[in-house]
């Protein structure tokens, strides 16, 4: 039995990084040892994937996005163009603190549009939405449409990824009529 994924001659994948089943891996990527990448993933053109970053299945990476060591990101994630996550909240180029990474857990369904910046330490919640050319330094709640820097939260979105109007704190999407609930502590499906 052969390969059951596709690495691009251009691209770097490293010993003991784990790629799954049906995951495309494009132009000039590299990917480093003790990454794991899981199924059916698309990584694009000029990708750096560090150390210790998990990617689950379904999850679509696109051109010029880096990944640093204590990232996580859950099925079914979108990274926009020329996003990054940065890993030391404090960085010094005299001082070193690998002992200092920040984990980043993105939820499954979240999509991160193009030239974000995700401050290391956040968790962006599921199925959450960040506008392009946000900068992310705090927890995204689920569902959370955010946008600007610093990114705040301007609406709400559906699993669908369109915005959701509410009355009374319920809210019902135009596009595939799935139902939500909104209050103090954030949205959720019922």
């Amino acid at each position: 039995m052969g390969k059951e994924y596709f690495i691009h001659p251009s691209a770097f994948v490293d010993d003991s990084a784990e790629i799954g089943e049906g995951t495309k891996i494009w132009h000039f990527t590299h990917i480093m040892s003790g990454a794991k990448i899981g199924e059916k993933c698309i990584i694009g053109q000029n990708v750096f994937i560090g150390s210790g970053v998990i990617l689950g299945n379904n999850i679509k990476v696109q051109n010029n996005v880096s990944l640093y060591d204590g990232v996580i990101l859950e099925d079914d994630v979108f990274c926009g163009p020329s996003m990054v996550f940065t890993n030391v909240f404090n960085p010094r180029s005299f001082i070193s603190r690998k002992k200092e990474f920040r984990k980043t857990l993105v939820k499954r369904g979240a999509t991160i549009g193009a030239n974000v910046t995700i401050v290391c330490g956040n968790i962006i919640g599921q199925y959450a939405f960040i506008g392009a050319g946000s900068v992310v330094t705090k927890d995204v709640p689920d569902y959370a449409l955010v946008y600007g820097n610093p990114g705040k939260v301007k609406g709400w979105v559906c699993q669908c990824a369109e915005e959701i109007p509410f009355r009374s704190g319920e809210g019902v999407c135009k596009a595939c009529g799935k139902k939500y609930k909104k209050d103090t502590t954030g949205m959720r499906l019922i």
